[in-house]
C-alpha cells in the first residue's frame, strides 16, 4: 500500500506541475518593420537579443513590486536594434512551453522610456520614466479582449509615436491578466522591455511620464475588477492616459497615431544571423509586415511543444457564472 500510497502522490505532482509552464507565459518575440528579434526561454538565454531576459515565467504579483518594471530579475539585453518613428512594432508571446498564450482576460498596454545619460543596453530600468503610447483592451462587442487574440496564436501590433524625438528607448509592452482580478492583487503583469535606438528627425517629448512600480495601485479599477466576467461591463485602463508630444521648445503638440484597436492574427516570423555588436546591423526582413528600412540580428528560434496550454481564463470566467 505504501509503494501504491508514493505512486499516487508522485502521479498527483506530476499531474498539477503539468499547467504550470502553459499556465503563464513570455514576449517571444518583438518585430520592427517586418524585421523579426526573437528572444530567449527565460532563464535560459541562448543567443543575443533586444528582448531583456526574464528568469521566470510567473507573473509579476503587486502593484508594489520592484519587477514591474521589465519582468522577473529582468537583465540587460545585448542589442539596441533600429526604429523610426512610426515604426510598425508587432510582439508574439507564448506560454512557458512555447505554445500559445494561456490567458485570454484583460488590456495589453505598451509604454516607452528614453534610456537618458547612456544606451540601453547599459541603462538601469529601474529609475526609468515611462510614458503610454499605446493601450488595447476590449473588441467592440464589450465583452471579448483584443487579448483573445493572442491566446488564439496572434501577435499584436501598434505603431510608434510619429514625431518621437532620436535617441534610446526602452519599450515596455505588457499584458495584465485579469483572470483572477475579481479579487484584490489578484491582478497578473507580464512586463517586457524591448532596447531600441530611434532614428529619424523627430522632436517630440512625451508630456508626463511615470515610474514602475508607482504608476498602479491594487485598488485601481483596471487592476482590480470584480465586475471582469460580466459581458459588456465597462474596463477603465490603468496607468496614465496615452502621453502626447510637445516639441522640444515647448510649441505645440501631437498626439500619439497609435489606436490600440486591433491585433493582428498573423505569427511573427524569424530570422537569424550572428550579431556583431550592441546595435544590430542589416541582414534581411520578413514580408509579412511593410514599413520603412529596418536591420538587426536576432537570437537562434527556439524548438517549441507541442503541448497546448489550459484556458485558465475559460474555467475562471464558468466558476464565476456559476
Amino acid at each position: 500500500m505504501s509503494r501504491m500510497h508514493s505512486a499516487s502522490i508522485l502521479l498527483i505532482s506530476l499531474l498539477t506541475a503539468l499547467p504550470y509552464v502553459t499556465a503563464h507565459g513570455y514576449l517571444k518575440s518583438v518585430a520592427i518593420d517586418g524585421q523579426t528579434y526573437e528572444g530567449n526561454v527565460p532563464n535560459h538565454a541562448t543567443g543575443d537579443s533586444p528582448i531583456r531576459l526574464i528568469d521566470d515565467i510567473d507573473p509579476v504579483k503587486g502593484s508594489s513590486n520592484p519587477n514591474l518594471s521589465c519582468g522577473q530579475n529582468a537583465q540587460k539585453a545585448a542589442l539596441v536594434v533600429p526604429a523610426n518613428p512610426g515604426s510598425n512594432v508587432t510582439f508574439a508571446w507564448a506560454s512557458g512551453n512555447g505554445g500559445n498564450w494561456p490567458h485570454n482576460t484583460g488590456p495589453m498596454l505598451t509604454y516607452m522610456a528614453s534610456c537618458e545619460g547612456t544606451t540601453c543596453d547599459q541603462f538601469d530600468a529601474s529609475g526609468a520614466k515611462w510614458f503610454k503610447v499605446d493601450e488595447a483592451g476590449k473588441k467592440s462587442d464589450g465583452s471579448t479582449w483584443v487579448q483573445q487574440d493572442i491566446m488564439n496564436g496572434g501577435t499584436y501590433s501598434m505603431t510608434l509615436p510619429n514625431n518621437i524625438a532620436p535617441g534610446d528607448y526602452l519599450i515596455r509592452h505588457e499584458i495584465i491578466a485579469l483572470q483572477l482580478a475579481v479579487s484584490m492583487g489578484g491582478a497578473e503583469f507580464y512586463p517586457s522591455c524591448t532596447q531600441v535606438r530611434v532614428g529619424g528627425n523627430g522632436n517630440g517629448v512625451p508630456n508626463a511620464t511615470v515610474s514602475f512600480p508607482g504608476a498602479y495601485s491594487d485598488s485601481d479599477p483596471g487592476i482590480f475588477d470584480p465586475n471582469v466576467y460580466n459581458p459588456g461591463s465597462s474596463y477603465t485602463f490603468p496607468g496614465p492616459p496615452i502621453a502626447s508630444f510637445v516639441t522640444d521648445g515647448g510649441n505645440g503638440a501631437a498626439t500619439n497615431s497609435s489606436s490600440g484597436a486591433a491585433a493582428s492574427v498573423s505569427q511573427a516570423s524569424a530570422t537569424t544571423a550572428v550579431p556583431s555588436s550592441a546595435v544590430a546591423s542589416a541582414t534581411s526582413a520578413s514580408p509579412s509586415s511593410t514599413g520603412g528600412a529596418s536591420s538587426g540580428s536576432c537570437a537562434q528560434r527556439r524548438d517549441e511543444s507541442g503541448f497546448r496550454p489550459r484556458r485558465f481564463s475559460r474555467v475562471m470566467r464558468k466558476l464565476k457564472q456559476d
